[in-house]
């Protein structure tokens, strides 16, 4: 696509005066702060709250007795309460709110709630999930998907015996927030026909009112959401309980009612990475042929189920790489902890998975005494080839193209300071694309052309993606309109599904563009008879309308002005799936993507230090719809990445504060280079793109510890990479 629009939000962001749902106000607002417990895991006793009403400004309290017996949630199994009733799961779940005239007022009133607990045993360790006692009544394993794919390979096709090469390996990795810059927020306001009109900080205002309304005992209908100034998502924004106490609250008091999520806060209520642990073995033959992958991973699922089933069932065609792979058996489970609850972060669990795998695939190459790269093209998954999950991969598959594009980049420039050990590693990944095991996803979208003013109309919610700029761009290749107005998404309208995993590329957009051409369409076809053509043989190029042959050459204005029409697509849909069977075979995933990645890093042997000088990277993009936003969206994930190999300890984090977890800043992260965009449309998807950032990121903390122990020779199992072990030193502590 060409030059046309600029991004709507891009100066306000940058320049601090973009309005986030943090920053909304009404008049009569009450502000709400929620009690939390300080205990991972208690018996909750008694609350009283009479001491929060003696605090001047106090309005209401709300505890899990004021609530419907059905105030609980989750976006697959809902399991998690809007307010702790009797047990607490993890430090930092709520067990009460109280709404104020004042933030100082409210928290005050929050500290003053008295509440009495029994702490219980804290099972903060996923391991012992399998023999500890329930945590819940639903149990401790979220799922067990235990896959079968192959038989042993045993003999050469000329009937000797194949010679194995084994190697093994324990791989642990933290979990990773996803550091949205601005935090969940919500303002409910009363309606006069009894309903709540709710702007939230939301990713899918469609599946939170269904939820919010059957907890605050309300119809569906009677809710209406509107997603305000999110604010990044990267696969969060899952959790209602907020928004529902909100709600509540404002239609107790009969006032608006809004709460703001404080970083350290958003910290301890989960929706991360899930942290996880993987023990891998690898066996090839003495020529490099993988032969089987055995792997046991472990999720940590935290409190309450979330995504984790989900999560399980896409790693499941991630967990033995972009490798043909004759024979695997894979158990992979999500397991509750006491921990905060777990999302579905970009990559979830591809990008866990990856870096297990990859390492593997380097161990394989040293034991074999061959590259590392040749190793990985030997094995590399290609279109017309089969995931272990029994699918064929009948779209794009491009691993071992990929990786051959960063392997041939030219190196960095410049040698590393005196003392400094330079290393380089890669890695590939590939990540399912939209919904997946049966998932019905579908997308709508209305444009309107009403005297050269175009308008959109779809409930694709804007997160911070660019989504919004991208339909404008479409509407001004497809219509060669200046710009387009596109309307604000909320429940109003169809569901369009959440942002994440391409869903919003691949569907949404899809329909926004056939919706316009629909336009273009009838309104060509009467400037195409004159010339005794098709409309298809015209043209909107650069506002202008343009035949095959250059003989039509005409503004295109002339048929955008003084016009009203619109056009809907009604619902551009997914490939049909099926959910995986008992031995995790079936044909489960729309689409999958692929990305490569290469490391340099820069390593001070004596402290540990890690520094990132390159990485490149080439992405199965389908069709780049525009280059600008598709760079962005790689280096936001390759920052991610990078933060996740490198510096990002939640754990740490919960332990010490928000101090004790560094998140990457422009000083840490180099520029990210495109050795290739690899454009084949991916087949069944109108506009033939993937989406990026789910890809992008997967390979990135692998090639950066690939490349760590390329300057080392450590081993360096666990993420993220920790001085003291980069620098070959004993842990102690684990810290």
């Amino acid at each position: 696509m060409t030059a046309a629009v600029e991004r709507p939000d891009a100066v306000a962001k940058a320049q601090g005066r973009f309005s986030y749902t943090a920053d909304l106000w009404a008049p009569g607002m009450l502000w709400c702060v929620l009690v939390r417990s300080p205990h991972p895991h208690a018996r909750l006793l008694r609350i009283d709250a009479s001491p929060a009403y003696a605090v001047p400004g106090v309005h209401a309290v709300v505890t899990a007795a004021d609530l419907p017996a059905e105030a609980y949630h989750g976006p697959v199994v809902a399991d998690c309460p809007v307010l702790a009733a009797d047990v607490v799961r993890f430090a930092g779940e709520a067990v009460a709110a109280v709404a104020a005239e004042s933030p100082h007022a409210a928290r005050l009133a929050a500290e003053a709630v008295h509440v009495e607990y029994e702490p219980l045993e804290a099972s903060l360790d996923p391991e012992h999930a399998f023999a500890g006692a329930p945590l819940h009544p639903d149990g401790n394993i979220f799922r067990h998907l235990a896959l079968r794919h192959g038989r042993p390979v045993q003999r050469r096709p000329d009937g000797s015996p194949v010679e194995e090469v084994v190697v093994e390996g324990l791989y642990d990795i933290e979990a990773q927030d996803q550091a949205n810059p601005a935090t969940d927020a919500a303002l409910a306001l009363p309606c006069a026909d009894g309903g709540i009109e709710l702007h939230a900080s939301t990713q899918w205002p469609h599946a939170d009112r269904d939820q919010v309304a059957q907890c605050i005992g309300l119809p569906p209908g009677s809710l209406r959401i509107m997603p305000t100034g999110v604010g990044g998502s990267s696969g969060t924004r899952e959790d209602v309980g907020l928004l529902a106490v909100v709600a509540w609250l404002a239609a107790r008091t009969g006032r608006p009612v809004k709460s703001v999520v404080e970083r350290a806060d958003a910290i301890s209520v989960g929706g991360h990475r899930h942290a996880a642990r993987m023990k891998y073995t690898h066996r090839a033959d003495s020529n490099g042929r993988l032969l089987a992958v055995e792997a046991q991973i472990v999720l940590d699922g935290g409190a309450y189920a979330t995504m984790s089933p989900e999560v399980v069932g896409r790693l499941a065609g991630c967990a033995t790489g972009p490798y043909m792979v004759p024979h695997a058996v894979v158990d992979a489970w999500a397991v509750r902890t006491n921990n905060p609850p777990a999302g579905t972060m970009r990559g979830p669990g591809a990008t866990q998975v990856c870096f297990a795998y990859e390492a593997q695939m380097d161990k394989l190459a040293a034991a074999l005494g061959m590259d590392p790269v040749e190793l990985r093209l030997r094995n590399a998954l290609s279109q017309g080839t089969m995931l272990t999950t029994g699918q064929v991969l009948e779209g794009p598959a491009p691993a071992g193209e990929l990786l051959r594009a960063v392997a041939e980049a030219p190196q960095p420039e410049g040698e590393p300071a005196p003392g400094l050990r330079r290393g380089t590693g890669y890695a590939v990944g590939l990540v399912p694309l939209l919904g997946i095991e049966g998932a019905d996803d579908s997308a709508a979208a209305t444009v309107r052309l009403d005297h050269g003013v175009v308008t959109v109309t779809c409930a694709a919610v804007e997160v911070g993606q660019g989504f919004t700029y991208l339909v404008r761009r479409i509407v001004h290749e497809v219509l060669g309109v200046p710009d387009a107005i596109v309307l604000p998404a909320g429940t109003a309208l169809p569901s369009a599904g959440p942002p994440g995993v391409g869903r919003h590329t691949m569907l949404t957009a899809s329909a926004v563009d056939q919706a316009a051409r629909d336009i273009r369409n009838r309104l060509l076809a009467p400037v195409a008879a004159q010339y005794g053509m098709t409309a298809a043989l015209l043209e909107v190029r650069d506002g202008r309308i343009v035949s095959y042959d250059g003989l039509v050459d005409l503004p295109a204005a002339l048929i955008t002005e003084g016009v009203e029409v619109a056009a809907t697509a009604g619902a551009c849909r997914a490939r049909h799936t099926e959910p995986l069977d008992d031995a995790g075979q079936g044909d489960a995933y729309p689409a999958v993507a692929f990305a490569a990645c290469r490391a340099v890093v820069d390593v001070d042997p004596d402290t540990g230090a890690v520094q990132v000088v390159d990485v490149t990277g080439a992405y199965d993009a389908g069709r780049v719809l525009d280059s600008t936003q598709a760079l962005a969206r790689v280096e936001g994930a390759v920052a991610m990445g990078i933060g996740l190999a490198l510096t990002e300890d939640l754990a740490a984090a919960r332990l010490h504060g928000p101090v004790a977890w560094a998140q990457p800043t422009s000083l840490d992260v180099p520029p990210v280079r495109v050795a290739r965009w690899h454009e084949e449309p991916e087949p069944g998807v109108p506009l033939g793109a993937k989406g990026l950032s789910d890809a992008a990121v997967t390979p990135v903390p692998a090639a950066v510890a690939a490349a760590a122990r390329n300057a080392t020779g450590q081993e360096l199992p666990s993420l993220p990479l920790r001085p003291r072990t980069v620098a070959g030193r004993r842990m102690g502590t684990g810290l």
